[in-house]
């Protein structure tokens, strides 16, 4: 379940994931198969070699990609999210969502 992000937020990063560009969507999320973990960071984009080859770089396997829907993308959450989030400046999210910098 997801929740804490807007539909326009929604709209923006699946645009900008559809037209081939690296994306990043944090929100709120419960589940219970990751106790500890209240936000995921989504990041997506439509050209699976981009994404991997971006992927790769934090130590991301390709086939840890969610290739269903239309919206490629890897799921961060607890520490990788951190410090994937904070190598990349995505001070906005950090922020919004109480998440601790690495």
């Amino acid at each position: 379940m997801a929740f804490g992000v807007k539909r326009e937020e929604v709209q923006r990063w699946k645009q900008a994931v559809a037209a081939g560009e690296i994306a990043f969507l944090t929100h709120y999320w419960v589940d219970e198969r990751f106790p500890g973990c209240n936000t995921v960071t989504k990041v997506g984009c439509s050209n699976l070699e981009k994404l991997g080859e971006w992927g790769r770089q934090y130590g991301l396997q390709p086939e840890w990609m969610d290739l269903r829907g239309d919206y490629p993308h890897f799921d961060l959450f607890g520490d990788r999210q951190s410090q994937i989030l904070t190598a990349e400046g995505i001070n906005d999210q950090l922020n919004k969502f109480n998440i601790k910098k690495a």
